[in-house]
């Protein structure tokens, strides 16, 4: 019986110290820089919508169940341009980069040739500039919408099936300084929705098919919202882990960490690094300071520390362990992010 009792305190005791280590995950933001920098005397921008309101019966299909033949459908596309325009001049300015975000309502094109791109004149661009005190314009120059139906199957009555909806679209800055380069921006992409082909919101409410008009207005909103993050910086939510260890100093530093101290909790991982000899031990702690270091925005020390923790996870694990990958996922991520930490700086002053 006293065996079986020393048994039983060595194993809870062991599991008691094993969940102490472990790795503790946390979400942060992280401020990722616009794709398209413009110049720093641009503080005011105006969205516009220069393009021909696509007509009804181009870009749409079905596909019906046991039928070869593709029938052409028609849906109305009336502002949708409108709804990409205004939602992206809403998302820009919620931004709060530019010190203005203004919004042209009415569309520039008053033409029918929908197939053809009228890039903005100079008159044009000077003209609404002057009216408006805009520095840069962004125009919405083309903008093709697409929706594909298909059958899968019957029930009760009711037609269940897939809805892909596509968009491609366009956009340039002008801009007077630019001697002649007008930078463009094509976004290009697609959402695949399933479910049955009703309007009935009593039946089967919870997977119904947007219409093709809805899913126009769907992919245009979804579209404005990736052109933000060309032209604006912008805050991003990423993971991020630190390691746990049954030491006195790892969990002081783990306690400031859950309180966002990270000087303090740097203070107490690079204390438990100078002590300790196995390289697993210091490589995890090497990952903490990484850790730590970005988090008070020290990006060369935060890569410093997380090449130190990568070389050490690769001389103390095997070729395809877990910690190896993950700590080159996380060098290569502080190294793109101090790679843009320059170009946040300049757009900043």
């Amino acid at each position: 019986m006293k065996k079986l009792s020393l048994f039983l305190v060595v194993l809870v005791s062991g599991l008691l110290l094993s969940s102490c280590a472990g790795i503790k995950y946390l979400t942060v933001e992280t401020r990722e820089p616009a794709q398209v920098t413009l110049p720093a005397d641009v503080l005011s921008v105006i969205v516009v919508n220069n393009v021909v309101q696509q007509p009804d019966e181009i870009g749409h299909n079905t596909k019906l169940l046991g039928q070869s033949d593709i029938l052409k459908e028609e849906a109305a596309s009336d502002s949708i341009s409108l709804f990409y325009t205004e939602a992206l001049a809403q998302f820009l300015d919620e931004e709060d980069y530019f010190r203005q975000v203004h919004y042209l309502k009415e569309p520039l094109r008053d033409d029918t040739d929908f197939f053809q791109e009228l890039p903005l004149t100079p008159e044009t661009m000077n003209t609404i500039r002057s009216k408006t005190g805009a520095d840069a314009i962004i125009s919405l120059d083309k903008l093709i919408l697409q929706t594909e139906k298909r059958e899968h199957f019957k029930q009760q009555g009711y037609s269940y099936g897939a809805l892909t909806g596509k968009i491609h679209s366009i956009l340039r800055v002008y801009l007077p300084t630019m001697e002649g380069k007008i930078p463009a921006v094509q976004y290009t992409d697609s959402i695949r929705w399933e479910g049955f082909d009703i309007q009935d919101e009593q039946v089967y409410a919870e997977a119904m098919l947007p219409s093709r008009e809805e899913a126009m207005k769907i992919l245009a909103v979804k579209a404005a919202e990736k052109m933000t993050y060309v032209f604006a910086p912008h805050w991003e939510m990423q993971d991020r882990w630190y390691y746990t260890l049954p030491h006195s100093l790892m969990r002081e530093g783990e306690a400031f960490a859950k309180g966002a101290e990270w000087a303090k909790a740097l203070e107490k991982w690079e204390a438990f690094y100078n002590v300790r000899s196995g390289k697993t031990d210091k490589a995890k702690a090497a990952a903490n300071i990484a850790l730590a270091y970005e988090m008070m925005d020290d990006m060369d020390k935060a890569f410093e520390w997380a090449t130190t923790a990568n070389d050490l996870f690769i001389q103390a694990t095997a070729a395809n362990s877990l910690e190896r990958r993950r700590s080159l996922l996380y060098k290569n991520e502080i190294e793109r992010r101090r790679s843009t930490s320059n170009k946040l700086n300049m757009e900043d002053y």
